[in-house]
């Protein structure tokens, strides 16, 4: 992880954001299988659940031509901020291309997981900035993705190599896959929500300062060079930036080719990086201590970075690290102000987008 430059700080998010202790609602289990909730619009739900995409897109990517573009930035190109959502079908294939989304209201659907395949290879030691690696990159807000993967394929040796950068406000990736080594998913700013979606990478690879929450998904680590793995290192600059990465009923687990490598929760990128970890299963390769300095005391004292409720082999929290900043969080209500409904104002907007979402604990 390199310093964010000068031109790339983090926005503060609005005052709306401040946390309130809410009730909690239902718990369940990450199982992957669900109902629409009631509050869904049968519109949306009618989206998200058709068995022929293409008959709601405005525009359909086909790569043997049988849609209305040939690739997915040139459909993006057709598209234009203001009016309603513009959605578009994305047919199964491998797409070599770099995607930006800058227009308001997209809705980029795929075939599936491993089917819809956005991929790319930008990386540090290649050239690029960490900012400018990333395969796919969604600054309009209100984004809404679904049943793709983004790849960068850079490799674990080229340092950082985004798949995934986002500064949408109020966008969901529902049944999405990024996939990378070093610093695959970069949550830039602003509001995100993450829904039954795949993280693979190496070293810091859920990072950035946006208010982000992962629920029900599946965070793999893979083989490190230098042997050493962090989930996550999140960039709060200021204790009054309501911003942190929040994980909710997901699964820490190894990927196929890690053997034995020390696996830490997390380490502070800066001052009061903030992250927790609520009712997730962590697998055995956690290391006991958990979290990880960045360099020597920096940010041990100022950060906050807590686990509630967590099961699986590498949950103790007996032999957990003792600075100051750490939390064993024993209360709901403590707990509850990093759910969806109180950290990212989840009640406000996510059910409008037809996606699944626990609001409460």
């Amino acid at each position: 992880m390199l310093p964010l430059m000068n031109n790339n700080v983090s926005s503060l998010l609005s005052n709306t954001l401040a946390m309130n202790n809410g009730g909690p609602s239902t718990s369940f289990e990450p199982n992957y299988e669900y109902d629409f909730p009631t509050w869904v619009k049968p519109s949306d739900r009618k989206l998200l659940q058709s068995s022929n995409p293409a008959s709601g897109a405005n525009a359909i990517v086909a790569q043997d031509g049988s849609g209305t573009h040939t690739t997915i930035a040139s459909a993006l190109a057709s598209a234009k901020s203001g009016g309603g959502r513009y959605v578009i079908y994305v047919k199964a294939g491998t797409y070599n291309e770099y995607i930006d989304v800058k227009a308001n209201n997209i809705f980029i659907r795929g075939d599936g997981i491993g089917k819809t395949v956005i991929t790319g290879s930008k990386s540090y030691v290649g050239g690029s900035t960490t900012y400018g690696s990333s395969t796919m990159g969604v600054d309009g807000d209100g984004f809404m993705g679904q049943g793709f993967t983004v790849r960068n394929t850079a490799g674990p040796q080229k340092q950082q190599a985004v798949a995934l950068r986002c500064s949408s406000d109020l966008s969901v990736f529902y049944q999405c896959s990024f996939e990378g080594y070093q610093d695959t998913l970069y949550v830039y700013s602003n509001r995100q929500f993450y829904q039954q979606c795949n993280i693979y990478g190496t070293v810091d690879f859920i990072f950035g300062n946006a208010a982000a929450v992962l629920q029900n998904c599946n965070i793999y680590a893979r083989d490190p060079p230098n042997k050493t793995i962090t989930l996550t290192a999140q960039a709060r600059t200021d204790p009054n930036q309501n911003t942190g990465i929040s994980i909710q009923n997901c699964r820490v687990m190894a990927a196929s080719n890690l053997n034995g490598v020390k696996t830490y929760l997390g380490r502070p990128w800066r001052q009061y990086s903030r992250t927790v970890f609520l009712k997730t299963y962590l697998d055995g390769i956690v290391n006991p201590a958990g979290w990880l300095p960045w360099s020597g005391n920096f940010a041990l004292n100022t950060l906050y970075y807590g686990e509630y409720m967590n099961t699986g082999p590498g949950s103790s929290t007996a032999d957990r690290v003792k600075w100051k900043g750490y939390h064993v969080i024993t209360s709901a209500a403590e707990a509850g102000k990093f759910t969806p409904g109180n950290f990212i104002a989840g009640g406000s907007w996510i059910p409008k987008t037809g996606v699944p979402c626990t609001l409460g604990l």
